[in-house]
C-alpha cells in the first residue's frame, strides 16, 4: 500500500485521477481508508472558477471534505483511537493555542489548515490523513453515509446555537441547497416544529417536505409574509436562517423576520457588498448573526443520529465512483434541479 487514487484538480474545469504516494501519518496522526465523502458547493465552486474569494487554486489541488471511513494506521503518540475504528473527519485542523482555540471558538483560529481550501489538500482520494482530535468515532448502526453527512449537518447545528433556537420557535429557512435541506433537521434535533422553507427549484421544495418542512414557498411566486403571518395567526417568524446567500433572499429575511427576531446568515453572497434597509433593521430590533463553518458540533451530531431516525441519506441523490469524478463534479455544477448531495466512493 504504497501508492493510491486521488482526483487532482488542475485548473478550472481539469480534472482528473492520478496515482500518487499514500500520506504518512505523523506522531499526532491517523489514516484513513475512505469510504466515502461528498461533493460540496465549495468543491464545484473551485473546480469551476479556481477561487471563492482570498483562496485561489494556484496550483493542482485534491478537493472534497465531507467523509467518513476506516482508521487503518496511527500515529505513535495517538491513544484515543486505534486501527479499525469507523470515523467521521472534522476537516479543519486548528492551532489550538490561540484565543479563539481557547474560548471554544476554534473555527476561527487565523491558522486553521482546512481541507480543500487552498493550499491544503483535501480527501478524494483512497486515503487521507488528519491529527486524531479532528477524527471521530461513529457508532457500528451509523452509516458511512450519515457519517460523512455528519461535515454539512454541523453547519446546521451550528447555525442553531448561534441563533440560539427554542423549541417553540417559528423558524423559516431560506435557500434549500445540502446545507438548508439539513439544517431542517438541525431544527429538528433542537425540538423545532414549525419550519417555514423557500426555494426556487421545485425538486428541492418538494424534499424540503419529506424532510420534515411544514410548508414551503416559491419566493418568484408567492407573499412569504401574508402566507406565514396567516400560517402562525399573526405571530410570525421568530428566527430566519439565510443559507443561499442570494441577495434578495437576505432582503426578504430582514422583512419577513417579525420585530425582535434573530437572523442567521449562513450563505455567501456572490457580491461582498448586499443593500439593506439600517432603519428597519434597528426599528425591529433584530439580533442578526454572522456565522463560519462550526465548532464543537460533530459530537453533537453524531449523538443526535444515534438517538433520532433523522434519515440524513434522504438527501444524496447520486453516487459515483472516484473513476467518474469529472462526471460528479459536471452533475453537481450543471445539474441543480435534480441533484442535491452528491457521494463519491474511492474504493468502488
Amino acid at each position: 500500500m504504497t501508492t493510491m487514487k486521488a482526483a487532482i484538480l488542475n485548473k478550472p474545469l481539469d480534472i482528473e485521477v492520478k496515482e500518487i504516494a499514500v500520506p504518512k501519518p505523523k506522531e499526532d496522526e491517523v489514516l484513513i481508508k475512505v469510504h466515502c465523502i461528498g461533493v460540496c458547493g465549495s468543491d464545484v465552486h473551485y473546480y469551476e472558477h479556481g477561487k471563492i474569494g482570498r483562496y485561489v487554486v494556484e496550483k493542482p489541488i485534491i478537493l472534497g471534505h465531507e467523509l467518513a471511513g476506516d482508521i487503518v494506521e496511527v500515529g505513535s503518540k495517538v491513544k484515543n483511537l486505534e486501527a479499525g475504528d469507523r470515523v467521521a473527519v472534522e476537516p479543519g485542523v486548528t492551532c489550538g493555542t490561540c484565543e479563539y482555540c481557547k474560548t471554544g471558538r476554534y473555527n476561527l483560529c487565523p491558522e486553521v489548515q482546512f481541507m480543500a481550501t487552498p493550499p491544503v489538500d483535501g480527501a478524494w482520494a483512497e486515503y487521507v490523513t488528519i491529527r486524531s482530535d479532528f477524527a471521530f468515532k461513529i457508532p457500528d448502526q451509523m452509516s458511512y453515509e450519515e457519517g460523512a453527512l455528519i461535515e454539512p449537518l454541523s453547519v446546521g447545528i451550528h447555525g442553531m446555537q448561534r441563533g440560539k433556537v427554542h423549541p417553540n420557535d417559528k423558524m423559516l429557512i431560506t435557500g434549500l441547497g445540502p446545507i438548508g435541506l439539513l439544517a431542517i433537521k438541525a431544527a429538528k434535533i433542537f425540538g423545532v416544529t414549525e419550519i417555514y422553507c423557500s426555494d426556487v427549484v421545485p425538486f428541492r421544495r418538494e424534499l424540503a417536505m419529506k424532510l420534515g418542512a411544514t410548508k414551503v414557498f416559491d419566493p418568484t411566486q408567492d407573499n412569504i409574509r401574508e402566507e406565514v403571518d396567516q400560517l402562525t395567526t399573526g405571530s410570525g417568524i421568530d428566527i430566519a436562517v439565510e443559507t443561499s446567500g442570494n441577495g434578495r433572499a437576505v432582503q426578504d429575511v430582514l422583512t419577513i423576520t417579525k420585530r425582535g427576531g434573530r437572523i442567521v446568515l449562513v450563505g455567501l453572497p456572490a457580491v461582498s457588498e448586499v443593500p439593506i434597509d439600517i432603519t428597519h433593521i434597528v426599528d425591529s430590533e433584530y439580533d442578526i448573526y454572522g456565522m463560519f463553518r462550526y465548532a464543537n458540533s460533530y459530537p453533537t451530531a453524531i449523538q443526535a443520529i444515534g438517538n433520532n431516525d433523522l434519515q440524513l441519506e434522504d438527501v444524496i441523490t447520486h453516487k459515483y465512483s472516484l473513476n467518474d469524478i469529472k462526471e460528479a463534479v459536471e452533475m453537481a455544477r450543471t445539474q441543480k434541479d435534480t441533484s442535491i448531495k452528491i457521494m463519491i466512493y474511492p474504493g468502488k
